[in-house]
C-alpha cells in the first residue's frame, strides 16, 4: 500500500463528472495522489461534451473508458467521493466519504458542461490543499 493518499471518484455512469474530477486531480496533484474513478452502471464511453470541455483547458480524457465500481477500489481508497448522483459506495471503517452535489452533464452540450468542469476544479483544488498540499521548499 502506498503512503500517498488515494481518491476514488464515483458516479453512476463514470462518463462525465467522475472522469473530469479524476482528470483534474491527476493534472493538478501529479503523482502526490493516487486517482481512481468508477461507476455502478458504467456507460459505453466518456461523455463527448466532457471530453471537449476538458480539452479546452488542455486536459485530454479522450482515451479514458468508464469503469465498474468494485469493492476493492473502495477498499484501496482513502477518500471516496460521489458526485451528487445518488450512487453509493460500500462503507468501510477508516475511509472518508464525501458527496459533491454537481449537475449531471449527461445529454448536455459543452456550454452546459463548462461550469460543471470549473466547479469540479475548485472542489479538487480544495481537496488537494487538504490531503496533498505542495511540499514546502
Amino acid at each position: 500500500m502506498s503512503d500517498k493518499p488515494s481518491v476514488l471518484f464515483v458516479c453512476v455512469h463514470n462518463a462525465g463528472r467522475s472522469q473530469m474530477a479524476a482528470a483534474w486531480l491527476t493534472h493538478l496533484a501529479g503523482d502526490r495522489v493516487e486517482v481512481r474513478s468508477a461507476g455502478s452502471n458504467p456507460g459505453k464511453e466518456v461523455n463527448p461534451a466532457a471530453v471537449e470541455a476538458m480539452a479546452e483547458v488542455g486536459i485530454d480524457i479522450s482515451a479514458e473508458t468508464p469503469k465498474i465500481l468494485t469493492i476493492d477500489a473502495v477498499k484501496e481508497s482513502d477518500v471516496c467521493i460521489t458526485m451528487g448522483c445518488g450512487d453509493t459506495c460500500p462503507v468501510f471503517p477508516g475511509k472518508r466519504y464525501l458527496d459533491w452535489k454537481l449537475e449531471d452533464p449527461a445529454g448536455q452540450g459543452v456550454e452546459a458542461v463548462r461550469p460543471i468542469r470549473d466547479e469540479i476544479k475548485v472542489l479538487v483544488e480544495g481537496l488537494i490543499a487538504e490531503i496533498a498540499p505542495e511540499p514546502q521548499a
